[in-house]
């Protein structure tokens, strides 16, 4: 399911990168994953550009000028679809989140909000209208599935099954901690992918023995052909490797940050299965 036309309620739809100098970011992706790109459009209800990344004419991300007053750095951030914002916003308030960013339009885009868990962690709340989410998902060079690392699971498993009705339950992860979430119904991914197809998301455990600190987050994670020659382009862009490639059961990672600060992650399917 490479190609996607909608998105139901409660599944992540769309991920963006804010960026103080968003036209670097377009070099720095471009070089990186050969993204094309449409734009610019006007930033909504802010100063500054967005532009629509794509693969083979189809949407995959956004990038974007970061607001004044929102910090030095460049994120990255997942939208997750719902209904309405304005319902889906007190939900959040309601189990225990904040409303950062209180509904806005975003048209003819849609309909959005920012929110923050329980724990900190920051999201974004998306009702579409005109652009229903990334239209290619799951394949080399595009988006494949946003984490959230979070200090306390149960807690986090509590706020996103109240808000999105997602079903958390362990999964056997090694050494890590990681809590699959899942909307009954929903059949998405690919059929190689190792956990169950109607997973939205993952859940990990924030390892407070880390010697480096990590503040509760959504990460974002894409899937790329060769993981190493793509971690030896970050760094020849000017971008910072923050776990050096390394091995999974199913996939070899890296965690690198873009020129600007704006973290992610790369992840490539072992054993030949794409």
């Amino acid at each position: 399911m490479s190609t996607r036309e909608t998105y139901p309620a409660g599944v992540p739809c769309w991920v963006e990168t804010l960026q103080p100098r968003p036209r670097e970011a377009l070099d720095f992706y471009a070089s990186l994953f050969a993204w094309d790109v449409d734009g610019p459009g006007p930033m909504p209800n802010r100063h500054g550009e967005y532009f629509v990344a794509r693969v083979a004419d189809r949407d995959v991300a956004g990038i974007g000028t970061l607001p004044a007053g929102a910090g030095p750095s460049a994120v990255w951030s997942t939208q997750i679809r719902v209904d309405s914002v304005e319902e889906s916003a007190r939900k959040a308030a309601d189990a225990g989140g904040r409303v950062l960013v209180e509904p806005f339009d975003a048209l003819p885009a849609g309909r959005g909000a920012v929110i923050s868990d329980p724990s900190g962690a920051v999201f974004c709340l998306w009702e579409a209208r005109a652009r229903q989410g990334a239209q290619r998902v799951n394949e080399p060079r595009a988006w494949a599935m946003s984490a959230l690392y979070t200090d306390d699971l149960a807690k986090a498993a509590a706020f996103y099954g109240s808000v999105f009705g997602w079903q958390s339950e362990p999964f056997d992860a090694g050494t890590m901690k990681v809590t699959l979430c899942r909307l009954p119904g929903y059949v998405g991914g690919e059929l190689q992918q190792p956990v169950p197809r109607d997973v939205v998301a993952v859940m990990m455990l924030i390892d407070k023995t880390s010697p480096v600190p990590i503040d509760p987050h959504w990460s974002v994670d894409f899937w790329i052909d060769d993981t190493d020659a793509a971690v030896e382009r970050v760094a020849k862009l000017g971008g910072a490797v923050i776990v050096a490639p390394f091995d999974t059961p199913a996939f070899r990672q890296a965690v690198v940050a873009d020129a600007q600060g704006a973290v992610f992650s790369l992840s490539q399917l072992r054993n030949g299965r794409h």
